[in-house]
């Protein structure tokens, strides 16, 4: 079975992993300053915050912003549940909002609608790779006590007008997960452009603990002391996945160049049939792509799905609307709540895309769904 996504690991990974696991340090050691580092230049902030998923970086992310009961957050259905069900454990109450039809992120006039009194944040996500529309977001909460969270679990690496993902939101997270665009097995991260956003993120990922000798409230005891003054959890990410993880961020420029590659290989083989849509590019941005998210309008996805499958083609749909969850369904969201973004799901079938994969691996894809639509 071809795979939808999967890891590019080398003997170089191997090697700087190997470095980590002979030294005195496998956690909490230089590695991960050094990982961190990285990020943050990639980025453009001042800082990262490393922790050990994709849902310990929104998690971490929302508690550093202080997100909790009777906050709103505004968020999109076309997502990983994570995306969502990270505020819902820390007591905010989330608001989905729709997509737009062409890149399936967040739509601006949506949002706008959806805001009350009580949102704290905006939580957009680079779907696919294709970075939010962050002009338009901004502008949905201008003069508003909101911050703009961007979920790029999918887009690191990516820009839109020229500034990097990392830089586009007031707070950023990344998933490292095997199939992303680098991997640290299992990690993310979080970039923002407060300090002390990053203060709380890199405290709340540490248990809590707090060591500076300016944030004690005692510091009449011995070096041994530490205080907890908010909870915590331990999301420490291990340097020998921040190793790894520095060592993927010197082949992210290649694993990008041949995304886009696929990515545009797949939209010339499959143009002209009249029954799908492909992924677009808007002006301005550059994506990293995740996914090659094509959608069939004539009401045959399972049936495409199922041929795919079938023929050894390992497609994924991308994303169940959050909110037709059980989990959600049960407080009362509704479906219908977003039509765009159910439409979208409905047709969304996510072919194979990874650095590894041959043309000849894409040629075959298309031949079979061109097989499927007869032409």
């Amino acid at each position: 079975m071809l795979p939808y996504g999967r890891q590019s690991v080398d003997d170089s990974d191997v090697a700087a992993v190997s470095k980590v696991l002979t030294s005195d340090w496998l956690t909490t050691g230089p590695w991960v300053r050094s990982f961190e580092s990285e990020l943050a230049a990639l980025a453009g902030t001042q800082g990262a915050v490393t922790v050990t998923s994709g849902t310990a970086a929104l998690h971490t992310a929302y508690a550093a912003i202080g997100v909790g009961p009777g906050d709103e957050v505004v968020t999109t259905p076309l997502t990983f549940v994570a995306t969502a069900s990270t505020a819902t454990m820390l007591g905010a109450t989330v608001v989905f909002a729709d997509v737009t039809p062409d890149t399936g992120n967040l739509d601006p006039a949506s949002v706008s609608a959806a805001l009350t009194d009580r949102t704290r944040v905006v939580s957009g996500v680079d779907y696919g790779g294709h970075p939010i529309d962050a002009p338009g977001l901004r502008a949905a909460v201008a003069g508003r006590d909101v911050l703009l969270l961007e979920d790029a679990a999918h887009s690191i690496g990516g820009s839109l007008d020229g500034t990097p993902v990392g830089s586009l939101a007031d707070v950023t997270t990344f998933s490292f997960f095997p199939t992303k665009n680098l991997t640290t097995a299992e990690g993310g991260a979080v970039v923002a452009t407060d300090a002390e956003v990053l203060l709380r993120a890199a405290t709340f990922r540490n248990i809590g603990m707090v060591k500076d000798p300016e944030r004690l409230q005692r510091t009449d005891e011995g070096a041994w002391w530490y205080e907890v003054h908010d909870l915590g959890v331990n999301y420490r990410l291990p340097d020998v996945l921040a190793a790894l993880g520095s060592n993927q961020l010197t082949r992210l420029g290649h694993f990008k160049d041949r995304r886009t590659e696929l990515h545009a290989r797949y939209t010339e083989g499959l143009a002209g049939l009249d029954e799908l849509l492909l992924p677009p590019t808007r002006d301005g941005a550059d994506p990293t792509w995740h996914l090659y998210s094509l959608r069939i309008r004539d009401g045959r996805r399972r049936a495409l799905f199922d041929h795919l499958r079938d023929n050894g083609i390992g497609v994924q749909v991308n994303y169940i609307p959050v909110y037709w969850h059980p989990l959600y369904a049960a407080q009362g969201y509704q479906r219908g709540m977003c039509p765009v973004a159910e439409e979208y799901y409905e047709q969304e079938i996510s072919l194979p895309l990874f650095p590894d994969l041959l043309d000849s691996d894409v040629d075959r894809v298309i031949e079979l769904i061109r097989e499927f639509l007869g032409g």
